[in-house]
């Protein structure tokens, strides 16, 4: 850690995709629709793209009671809970459409609910929800199987319940335990109820409790998220996501509520990241990349020191590549070489489902050229090392030679010690690690002729 300089850090201050998938979901268009879907749904289904993989499902809920000011997501502000109760009837409808062209009993070994707020649901609705997807898929044991929960929704019974339903790991939003950032950004939620329910979740036998943090919130100082870190390391979550808050109020309209003067310096920000992995790593926390960080014995820890970690749309994951079916408003998936993305309205959602028309109204068909990027990005985003012989007799390229542009790119790098070079191989470094998303941008070709970034998160 005590390489990583100021100087190192600001100049890593800048926007950078997080490729949970490349080509990123900025560079979706909308000559792909639902047509294209169908027919690469067929394909696995006729075994040319898959089959034998198992599935990957996301499922949208994107209701949530009260705003949060910093969430760029898509949600959908409401007090009426019958909502929900409408909504699970379309996401059955989107259901029936996909058994149409995967057919019944396809093998499920990861499910996220995320939103929004997926606790918005009643226990009758999950329960019904869990019940569809269990009646049109196989989920097998030993699945991840994860939740995204605002801890204002659930107490001890609803954990119970959800543990009951068959879910093995839990995600808190917590943000800042500290009250007056808690107030700037109205989510007012006491530490001792986090703590209270970390400890139910423990108690019920979850495999892995994950806390959501964000620094660089209006208020924040380095010192008051030196508390809230306190409070984490005593906690001692399983995982740990730590994010960097972007401050994009002309796109995301929540945001305008924020008062920019009461946002820290970019100077304070980057002391707040470096305090952070200064007291994650002394905690015993293994970084993973990126954002995330796990205890040594949970299994993305694992996975990571056997160069078996993986990346989807839902972050790193131990589980295989596979495709994706992403249901539900606005949700983003995979199958083959192809990605898709749903309606972003909920009135343009249920009209393509009421004319009985799968919902998906952008994508991108891979080129090969998109291939071998991801397969480069990915190795260095999961494993941190490259080999060039396993991508030139993938590929029947070679490598210094097709990528010699971006070799020039990777000397700046390993200059600046983040990347070891040599004549077989690229090897991100300890170092490299907190800024690993620089390094796979390198290999990004569509960065390479549009320089507009803005669209993105920072890198730190």
């Amino acid at each position: 850690m005590s390489d990583i300089t100021p100087e190192l850090l600001t100049r890593f201050d800048v926007p950078g995709p997080r490729y949970t998938s490349y080509p990123t979901a900025d560079r979706f268009v909308d000559a792909f629709g639902a047509a294209d879907y169908a027919q690469a749904l067929d394909q696995r289904q006729s075994g040319r793209v898959g089959k034998q993989l198992p599935l990957s499902l996301y499922v949208h809920i994107p209701f949530c009671e009260s705003l949060c000011y910093y969430c760029a997501c898509n949600k959908i502000i409401t007090k009426h809970k019958e909502r929900s109760a409408d909504y699970l009837r379309y996401l059955s409808k989107e259901v029936a459409l996909h058994i149409r062209h995967l057919g019944p009993g396809q093998t499920v070994s990861q499910l996220h609910l995320g939103g929004g707020t997926p606790t918005f649901m009643s226990d009758d609705e999950l329960r019904q929800l869990m019940t569809m997807l269990r009646q049109n898929f196989d989920f097998v044991p030993g699945g991840e199987y994860s939740v995204e929960v605002d801890p204002r929704t659930v107490d001890e019974n609803r954990l119970a319940m959800l543990a009951e339903l068959g879910f093995n790991r839990l995600s808190f939003g917590v943000q800042d335990f500290d009250p007056a950032v808690q107030k700037a950004v109205h989510r007012i939620q006491p530490a001792e109820q986090v703590f209270q329910l970390v400890e139910a979740a423990r108690r019920l036998g979850f495999e892995s409790v994950n806390l959501d943090l964000i620094y660089g919130l209006p208020l924040q100082t380095p010192e008051s998220f030196d508390r809230t870190l306190s409070q984490v390391n005593s906690l001692r979550p399983d995982r740990i996501a730590l994010y960097a808050y972007a401050h994009l109020p002309e796109r995301f309209k929540p945001q305008r509520r924020i008062h920019a003067e009461d946002l820290p310096s970019g100077s304070d920000k980057v002391v707040m990241l470096s305090r952070s992995l200064d007291s994650l790593t002394a905690a015993g926390y293994v970084y993973i990349g990126m954002d995330h960080f796990a205890l040594p014995e949970d299994t993305l820890a694992v996975a990571k020191r056997q160069g078996r970690l993986h990346r989807n749309f839902q972050g790193y994951s131990t589980q295989a590549d596979c495709d994706l079916i992403a249901l539900g408003v606005s949700s983003i998936g995979r199958i083959g070489t192809t990605y898709s993305q749903n309606a972003k309205t909920m009135e343009e959602y249920v009209d393509l489902l009421d004319q009985g028309r799968l919902p998906v109204v952008r994508g991108l068909a891979l080129t090969r050229d998109d291939l071998m990027r991801r397969s480069v990005i990915m190795a260095l985003m999961c494993q941190g090392h490259l080999q060039y012989e396993a991508i030139n007799l993938a590929w029947l390229i070679d490598f210094k030679t097709y990528f010699h542009k971006e070799m020039s790119l990777l000397e700046e790098l390993q200059a600046q010690g983040l990347v070891q070079l040599n004549d077989a191989s690229i090897q991100v470094t300890p170092m490299g690690w907190f800024f690993v998303r620089g390094v796979a941008m390198v290999f990004d070709r569509y960065l390479q002729s549009d320089r507009s970034r803005s669209r993105y998160s920072k890198i730190i």
